[in-house]
């Protein structure tokens, strides 16, 4: 019955106030989900949520900090926009750092603030914060509204521009008296925005010119980017390689658009990537870089990366093409129309020899790094052996959510991947404390799916306060912290770099396990490799959320390594 009466609300054309017309305007775009933290001058738009609670469920996290990084999980895991609700002042401010997160990594996200009345602008009063000048350098586009009538209108236009052309995050700040304020309510999608073309049109003679290098190729490489996934891409990308016979490997926020065993498929870029793709790129003739802006991460030495190769920059982004590495042929396309594109024009190939240089490069970093670090038979658990057997447990089906460190470049290595959208991380930013937060919004966004968090000792304490969270939403994530009782990657670079000067990175850490308890959270602590393989298999076999403390080697490494800054052919095996 409440349902019905909320439907034909919903259907008519009243006289409503402006935070009405807020949560009225969310459920048009479809918006089920929001994470927030209400607070004075965003509280006329929590008072009018009451009366929607039977068609959009809140969320209550502990952080506003928390709110945009679990925003960020449910997009990047559902394919929606995540919403977040802040008020003014320290609840806006405390979104900034997700917000950048969010811009840096192309996730689509609308956040709400709060704000004092229209008359106190500008004068100091009570939480008033300049949010919108805060948040310019790292929002695709914010707004603030100081008239009840612009509600619907700034909400249509932040969705809309929040997940067309490059995704991103949005801010729309709403004056208190705008909250309060009453109008006739109509709300109308948007669908175009005047000067603003977020889908640039394929041009022909670009693919084309792009096939030829292709057809001629020797030694072709692909380089698969978060965007990608963000269009949707992977069938597409997957048909070209298989056509051409073309080896790929995978930003860190590409990964899971290929699945990992897939056998065209030799691994991850980077600073801690795997040794094939790293010291191959310099002997590619080609390089197709699809959906991905050549990260400092990536390319190390600019002047000395991919230096044989003609690149082929495939990018809905202007902005990235050119800035960094130079582009034989650009297509400034979206990744899956560009794609499509290509494998019609591309000829079938074969490139035996090439490929067999990646699988000797393979053979050469498992018998270097990867069987010491997956399959030890002594001495401390390794964080590779435990991301292993998640993997294993899981079928490589579950969404993996990662921090930032050197656990995140272990479980990036180490779980296989099988489906798309499944790893979800920090990339640009590097935000400690967004893995357990991102969690939340993962299950949230995929409530079928098994959520495993990989974090850190030194991140989960920066948010772990969202246990509340997780307890009284019922969200059934399940953590995994990784504990070297140490600032691990800070550590590693100390040791390698810094004549093993330990400064400030060390921890004396608490009871996790007894945190979680104290947030009504089952959870088991384990130090010996012969009860690691159990534990895990309880942890799955909960119901609900559940977390696992394994304490690893303090000073474990990771490798490969590239040094920053230096040419990605120096990196290190150890």
């Amino acid at each position: 019955m409440k349902a019905e009466k909320a439907d034909k609300r919903l259907s008519a054309k009243p006289v409503i106030t402006g935070s009405e017309a807020v949560i009225r305007s969310l459920i048009a775009e479809g918006v089920d989900t929001i994470f927030g933290y209400p607070g004075g001058a965003i509280m006329p738009i929590y008072d009018a949520l009451y009366d929607f609670q039977d068609q959009v469920h809140h969320i209550l996290v502990r952080h506003e900090q928390g709110a945009t990084h679990a925003a960020q999980g449910y997009a990047r895991s559902s394919g929606k926009v995540g919403v977040a609700f802040a008020t003014s002042g320290p609840g806006a401010t405390n979104l900034v750092t997700g917000l950048a997160d969010a811009y840096m990594d192309s996730t689509p996200m609308v956040c709400i603030t709060g704000q004092v009345a229209a008359s106190l602008l500008g004068t100091d009063a009570f939480q008033e914060t300049d949010v919108i000048g805060i948040t310019m350098p790292i929002t695709k586009w914010n707004i603030q509204v100081t008239r009840q009538e612009d509600i619907p209108g700034a909400i249509a236009k932040a969705f809309y521009i929040a997940r067309s052309g490059r995704p991103g995050p949005v801010l729309v700040d709403i004056t208190k008296n705008a909250q309060f304020g009453e109008f006739e309510y109509e709300y109308v999608p948007c669908t175009t925005i005047r000067s603003y073309q977020p889908v640039p049109e394929l041009k022909q003679e670009a693919v084309t010119a792009a096939a030829a290098l292709i057809n001629e190729a020797k030694k072709p490489f692909l380089l698969v980017g978060h965007g990608v996934l963000l269009s949707g891409a992977e069938k597409a990308l997957i048909a070209l390689a298989e056509k051409a016979q073309i080896p790929m490997a995978s930003t860190l926020l590409g990964l899971s658009a290929v699945p990992v065993d897939h056998p065209l498929y030799v691994g991850m870029l980077g600073m801690h990537g795997n040794y094939g793709p790293n010291m191959l790129t310099g002997e590619c003739d080609v390089l197709i870089a699809v959906g991905m802006r050549f990260d400092d991460r990536v390319t190390g030495d600019v002047p000395s990366y991919a230096n044989k190769a003609k690149v082929i920059h495939i990018e809905i982004d202007a902005a990235e093409i050119n800035k960094i590495i130079p582009a034989e042929v650009a297509i400034h396309a979206d990744a899956k129309t560009a794609l499509e594109a290509l494998v019609d024009e591309v000829k079938p190939s074969t490139h035996e020899e090439w490929l067999a240089e990646f699988r000797a490069a393979d053979k050469k970093e498992y018998d270097k790094v990867q069987h010491r670090e997956l399959y030890p038979e002594a001495g401390e658990l390794k964080m590779a052996e435990v991301v292993r057997l998640i993997s294993e447990k899981t079928k490589g089906e579950a969404v993996l959510v990662t921090d930032v460190g050197q656990h995140q470049m272990v479980a990036s290595r180490y779980y296989r991947f099988k489906n798309p959208n499944t790893n979800i991380t920090s990339g640009g930013m590097g935000t400690m404390g967004f893995s357990l937060p991102a969690a939340m919004g993962a299950k949230m966004g995929t409530p079928e799916k098994e959520v495993v968090a990989v974090i850190g000792d030194g991140c989960f304490q920066m948010t772990l306060q969202e246990l509340g969270t997780i307890y009284q939403s019922k969200i059934g994530v399940k953590i995994v912290i990784l504990n070297n009782n140490f600032l691990g990657m800070v550590r590693q670079w100390q040791q390698l770099f810094f004549d093993k000067r330990y400064s400030s990175t060390e921890m004396v850490n608490p009871d996790f396990v007894q945190i979680a308890k104290g947030f009504f959270i089952p959870g088991k602590k384990v130090t010996a490799r012969e009860d690691i393989s159990a534990a895990i298999d309880e942890m799955l076999a909960t119901d609900g959320a559940y977390l696992l403390e394994v304490v690893v080697e303090k000073e474990d490494n990771v490798f490969p390594m590239v040094p920053a800054g230096a040419p990605v052919s120096s990196i290190r095996l150890e």
